[in-house]
């Protein structure tokens, strides 16, 4: 597998670089404006290029400075840096730049340059159905039948306004429909959004539970729909600083399964019904202040939801999940950065139905070297550390032979990283089956690398090994926290 990996590994540098022709070393400081700074200055005007499509209030909204204000200088281009961070992180451009121009030694113009994405992006669904990629390799045998596939059509920038557009229709081994529209201001001062999502979803293979910390597929004889699910929600967001966010969610949620799901496992829904159904209350604060939301080398995110689970009818379900999650980024040197993530879960009772199962191996929390396994149970902590040194930074320009300007700039960064992760799962339960990895400490460590490439792409490929002795090799699609 390690051969493997650095054939791919190869093929894709050697691939890029013959391809794609001219290259040159990204630089993403700000570049010198006067060689003679003032001590202060005041902003005159703000001029915004290149937002064909999204309207200045979007801009203006990240921005910490205002006309018609004197600012110390070193503070404004601290200002200016992180409000460039912030423009970026909207997911809205490929490139973004603030620069002063100096009218005098005292005052300044604010020219924000921005290339826009590429906002609508039709595209094919293929994807694996099963928790990780491991997974599906190794425990369901590369099996093809285990692919979702379908079409899949992403607005990220509606009318200009950062709203978000999504509709997925989808086949294969699970069937369903996604239908999400948000739209983050409903205000003139820009502070309060809302969002609306539908899915619809049925299968005919289910997992049905958990033994020897591996999950447990069901499919009947008459390979008939075995799960069906349909869940609404609204949502409501509340932003009042540039990094902090409030968000009420109320939804419901409906899902039947077949008599046969039952006779193999009777405490599915726990009820003894073969239909589960329920609404649910939802807050959650977070802070976000990453640098670079696809991949952080900076800042911190933190975010804490409590979710009552039964709020009209609590005859099926009465349940309160809590969820934690703190992470740090400390840049280290310009090479090398550190990463810290820590995730916490807490249901109160001590047994939930089969859907609402949380534990260590399903996203995100998961303890590297532990990814073929579920380790399932009422409350988890998983504590992340990732060391990186950046190996390769460069955008490729191919504007040349690429006539969508919104592709004509291709950034391609290489992270080698040093992990180690460890972490518990609380079962309340004790089943025997589990219990070679439930209540007991667990921790896991390797190495990999990490590639981060155009519209936040990220591909990791890691070895690692964990504390019962076993290692493998795993490839995953996202940052790990």
């Amino acid at each position: 597998m390690v051969s493997l990996f650095k054939y791919i590994l190869t093929t894709f540098l050697i691939a890029l670089l013959v391809s794609l022709g001219e290259i040159k070393a990204q630089d993403t400081s700000l570049s010198p404006v006067n060689p003679s700074t003032p001590d202060s200055v005041k902003v005159n005007n703000i001029f915004i290029i290149g937002n064909e499509k999204t309207q200045k209030s979007i801009i203006l909204r990240e921005l910490d400075f205002t006309t018609d204000f004197v600012y110390d200088w070193d503070t404004f281009m601290g200002i200016i840096k992180a409000d460039q961070q912030k423009i970026y992180n909207l997911r809205l451009f490929t490139e973004v730049e603030i620069t002063p121009l100096f009218m005098n030694d005292r005052e300044v113009e604010i020219l924000i340059s921005v290339k826009e994405r590429w906002y609508v992006i039709p595209s094919v669904i293929f994807q694996l159905a099963d928790r990780n990629f491991s997974e599906w390799w190794t425990n369901q045998g590369r099996d093809w039948s285990r692919v979702n596939y379908g079409v899949k059509i992403n607005h990220s920038n509606v009318g200009g306004r950062n709203e978000k557009l999504r509709f997925s229709g989808q086949l294969g081994f699970t069937k369903g429909l996604d239908i999400l529209y948000s739209k983050p201001y409903i205000d003139k001062k820009q502070k309060h959004g809302l969002a609306v999502q539908l899915t619809y979803a049925d299968q005919k293979t289910i997992p049905i539970r958990s033994a020897e910390n591996r999950q447990v597929f069901y499919t009947n004889e008459t390979e008939s729909v075995l799960r069906k699910n349909f869940a609404t929600a609204i949502r409501y967001s509340y932003r009042r600083t540039f990094y902090n966010y409030h968000f009420v969610t109320l939804g419901y949620n409906k899902t039947w399964v077949s008599p046969d799901v039952l006779v193999e496992n009777p405490e599915y829904f726990q009820h003894g019904d073969n239909e589960l159904k329920y609404a649910y209350l939802q807050y959650s604060f977070r802070h976000d202040n990453r640098n670079v939301a696809a991949y952080a080398t900076k800042g911190e995110l933190l975010q804490f939801t409590a979710t009552k689970y039964g709020i009209f009818y609590t005859k099926d379900l009465d349940e309160v999940e809590l969820n934690l999650v703190a992470n740090k980024y400390f840049t280290l040197s310009d090479r090398f950065h550190y990463a810290a993530g820590l995730t916490g879960v807490w249901f109160l009772s001590p047994q939930q139905p089969y859907t609402l199962v949380r534990g260590i191996g399903y996203s995100p929390n998961f303890i590297r070297g532990y990814e073929l396994n579920v380790i399932e149970g009422q409350q988890l902590y998983v504590q992340k550390n990732s060391l990186r040194y950046k190996l390769v930074d460069l955008s490729f320009d191919i504007s040349r032979f690429m006539p969508l300007e919104q592709f004509s700039t291709v950034p391609f960064k290489v992270y080698l990283s040093g992990n180690f992760d460890h972490g518990s799962v609380t079962d309340r339960n004790n089943i025997p089956e589990n219990a070679r990895l439930t209540n007991k400490y667990l921790f896991g460590y390797g190495a990999g690398v990490d590639v981060v490439a155009i519209y936040d792409m990220v591909l990791r490929f890691e070895y690692s090994l964990n504390n019962q002795g076993e290692g493998n090799f795993f490839f995953n699609f996202r940052a790990p926290f």
